[in-house]
């Protein structure tokens, strides 16, 4: 029988659910205590180190559950079958807004010509990220995965970067969807990046994350953020008892479909 203190506790958790320095929630399944981080795969020098307060949660925890470790060095833009000509694949709008984007960036079109419209996209988006003073070790989840391998925690993998590249390879059109939206959304897409890295470096309570904005058509949604979840609160239902920190990409936090809503009704 539970005690009272236990019942009050529980109570307050309820009443008054945890809060921090940094886009998260806590989510309790059985025996098993989630604690999920929402990331930025690209971070500011003013992102390190990470909160003290979620590194000792990491210490504490029993493992850390990442989307795919970024350490081992995989990378989506190798071995890609070679694609027919831009000219081929974009119309003549979409073509003339490619070469305006690349000229902004001081990049070779010719570059991109004969590569998936999903890599051309993920290289647009990694240059734009990098233009707004982001950096690969400077990402949530990176930092998060080199703590734990320095105290030689666990790392569990929810994806893996095999299945993400056969997810990316798997959009219809080779991902042309991911490329015209990328075009499309480009300006609100980097306001976006700055968005979630004020949740870092600003109270993330503070803001309304209800009311962001969409940089992806329905399909691309539901096949790269609603399924995704599905899949990710399959997994995290079975895991065996124990504490974890849950590094997910921070818009899975919110929105339709969102991780935690989907855990809180599993």
């Amino acid at each position: 029988m539970r005690s009272f203190r236990q019942m009050i506790n529980g109570i307050l958790r309820r009443l008054m659910p945890a809060s921090y320095a940094w886009p998260a929630v806590d989510i309790r399944l059985g025996d098993r205590q989630l604690h999920l981080v929402g990331s930025i795969h690209m971070g500011t020098q003013d992102m390190q180190p990470l909160p003290p307060k979620l590194l000792r949660l990491l210490q504490q925890a029993d493992s850390l559950i990442v989307e795919a470790d970024i350490t081992t060095g995989a990378s989506p833009f190798v071995q890609t079958d070679e694609q027919p000509p831009l000219a081929e694949r974009l119309d003549r709008a979409e073509l003339a807004q490619l070469r305006k984007l690349c000229d902004e960036l001081n990049l070779s079109i010719e570059l991109f010509d004969t590569l998936p419209a999903w890599q051309i996209a993920l290289m647009l988006q990694a240059q734009q990220a990098q233009q707004l003073g982001l950096r690969p070790d400077y990402g949530i989840d990176y930092q998060l995965l080199m703590a734990a391998k320095r105290w030689r925690k666990p790392v569990r993998e929810l994806e893996g970067p095999e299945v993400q590249l056969a997810l990316l390879k798997g959009l219809p059109n080779e991902g042309l969807a991911l490329l015209l939206d990328t075009l499309t959304h480009w300006h609100t897409n980097a306001r976006l990046l700055q968005t979630m890295i004020s949740w870092w470096l600003d109270a993330p309570q503070q803001q309304q994350p209800t009311s962001l904005p969409s940089t992806f058509s329905n399909v691309l949604n539901d096949m790269l953020m609603s399924q995704r979840n599905l899949r990710w609160r399959d997994t995290l239902s079975q895991l065996p008892a124990g504490r974890y920190v849950v590094a997910v990409g921070a818009l899975h936090l919110y929105g339709k479909d969102n991780l935690p809503e989907l855990l809180r009704r599993a």
